[in-house]
């Protein structure tokens, strides 16, 4: 995690019993991070790959099992947000893209 960002757990995953159909793997959006340099604020991570204002949550996740994970920043700073959606840093890049 960059200094100067805080990152929150993922919300719930869903409820037991529900018939909703189930994304195993996020979409890969893309192999490569977004380096952007965000302001103060809150965020929130698009965690399925659908959305179509990668890297960040547009609602697309609807229906399925993901949900956003909302992270802050406190001070403007650059980022590599990841997009591949198979970091073990969300959401930021841990470079795991270069291995699909």
């Amino acid at each position: 995690t960059e200094i100067g960002a805080v990152v929150s757990s993922p919300a719930s995953h869903g409820e037991v019993g529900t018939e909703e159909p189930i994304m195993a793997e996020p979409k890969i959006a893309d192999k490569r991070p977004q380096v952007l340099e965000l302001e103060p604020g809150e965020y929130f991570y698009c965690a399925c790959g659908e959305s179509s204002k990668q890297p960040f949550c547009d609602g697309s996740h609807s229906g399925t099992d993901f949900r956003p994970m909302a992270f802050k920043v406190e001070e403007k700073k650059r980022f590599a947000i990841c997009c591949c959606k198979r970091t073990g840093n969300s959401p930021f890049c841990d470079g795991t893209h270069s291995g699909l």
